[in-house]
């Protein structure tokens, strides 16, 4: 059973904070108290190795007959002595902090340390001492406990000490920290991917209030952008469906026109009113992405169009490989491939066409000979109804809408497609197609 978590960021952020510094608090207050105990317990050692000392001294100074009648006199109430070895069933004790005071109290003598067994199970310590004379001094030492080990030194004592405190802020910072950001990231992640996608998959509104607060608003947001852009495109469609009838009157009426010369114009003028009309429809389907993907073969792609342009006169050359089908709608494609190439010839003359199959993307590259770009109209001519200074006349330049439309096309299948101009000369288009195509229309 998962316990109920705060619901807003400030309280969250609270807690992590407060539980945080208790456990470090903790930590430190117990490394203090152990360290304080170690002290204590070293201190309590050295005492009782200065009493040994004391008593090992006095004994060496009375006669061996005499040692015996001082030996009650002599004891303590935790120090009881006797002269002789420590029984058969001691367990010798290797490392001590009693042997280690010992050692600097009675530099001189050798002592040992062992552990016995009682019949009760309550164990006591034997310290065992050759006076100079080599009789055994066994010393009782009874309700002392077990090595509490060596003591740090101040310097490790202090870094340790400083070292926990650090990592344990040093975590807290980082826990708090990443739970403030990451809402953000995946606010800025969906934000991203909104302008490539407005079909995206709403954001999830789990997290504290706040977050979900942002992700509703967020989610609104995208709802509004998705109804206005296809409001603007239903409209930008009626539009053009519905001039399509009053165009096809007046052609009607200019035929009643007498005067040829006149007549001509008019001709020309609904001409490029129809064209104007039929490439806003384009544009107005290049945004629908509701048509399901299929594998296309990008060769014979390339090769149909190839043979479009030659039927027409135009000079198109393919080159370069792919043989994987490359996931993608192929009418669309199709479109965006062919302004592509139609731009190409149009400003350049001749077209290269070279493909390639990339490790995470499938790459067209359309090349013409034309005069190129400045490097400043490279992204504006894909803004509808853009056209360059050199091309305003209409026959020459076009509507101004076929790169756009390539773009939506190609966006729509989450391709894309940028313009450069080459180190040979002329203008190169660079498309890009992804090698899995994730559908808005399949979730």
């Amino acid at each position: 059973m998962r316990l109920p978590l705060p619901r807003s960021l400030f309280a969250r952020l609270m807690l992590i904070w407060l539980l945080g510094m208790a456990v470090v608090l903790s930590v430190s207050f117990a490394l203090f108290v152990g360290e304080r105990d170690r002290v204590n317990r070293n201190a309590l050692f050295e005492g009782i190795a200065q009493e040994i000392a004391a008593t090992v001294q006095v004994l060496e100074r009375l006669q061996p007959e005499e040692r015996s009648g001082w030996i009650e006199d002599l004891g303590r109430r935790r120090l009881r002595l006797a002269l002789r070895p420590p029984p058969d069933n001691a367990q010798p004790v290797r490392d001590h902090a009693l042997l280690r005071a010992l050692a600097s109290a009675l530099p001189d003598h050798k002592a040992s340390l062992t552990l016995v067994q009682r019949p009760d199970n309550h164990p006591f310590y034997l310290v065992t001492i050759s006076l100079r004379d080599g009789t055994p001094l066994s010393v009782r030492l009874p309700g002392i406990g077990p090595d509490p080990g060596p003591p740090l030194a101040p310097p490790d004592r202090l870094i340790a000490a400083l070292a926990a405190l650090v990592i344990g802020v040093t975590l807290l910072t980082w826990l708090a920290v990443r739970i403030a950001t990451r809402p953000l990231s995946r606010l800025a992640a969906a934000a991203r991917a909104l302008g490539e996608d407005p079909e995206r998959e709403p954001m999830s509104s789990r997290g504290p209030a706040e977050v979900a607060q942002a992700a509703a608003a967020f989610n609104q947001m995208q709802q509004r952008i998705r109804e206005h852009v296809a409001e603007r495109t239903r409209i930008l469609a009626a539009i053009s469906h519905d001039l399509q009838t009053p165009i096809t009157r007046l052609r009607l009426r200019a035929e009643m026109v007498d005067e040829e010369n006149l007549r001509d114009r008019i001709q020309a003028d609904l001409d490029a009113m129809q064209s104007l009309v039929k490439e806003g429809l384009a544009y107005a389907r290049s945004m629908d992405a509701s048509s399901p993907p299929q594998p296309v073969n990008l060769e014979s792609l390339a090769d149909v169009l190839r043979a479009d342009a030659a039927d027409l006169g135009w000079t198109v050359t393919v080159s370069g490989s792919a043989p994987t089908p490359c996931p993608s709608r192929p009418t669309a494609l199709r479109r965006a491939l062919w302004n592509l190439v139609e731009n190409g010839v149009k400003f350049g003359g001749e077209v290269n066409i070279t493909l390639a199959e990339l490790p995470d993307c499938y790459e067209i590259r359309i090349r013409d000979h034309g005069p190129g770009l400045p490097a400043e109209e490279l992204e504006k001519v894909f803004e509808p109804f853009y056209r360059t200074e050199s091309s305003r006349n209409r026959e020459t330049g076009g509507t101004g809408l076929g790169l756009a439309i390539a773009r939506n096309l190609l966006r729509a299948q989450r391709g894309e497609v940028s313009l450069g101009n080459h180190p040979e000369g002329g203008l190169e288009a660079r498309v890009t197609l992804p090698r899995a195509l994730n559908d808005p229309a399949s979730r």
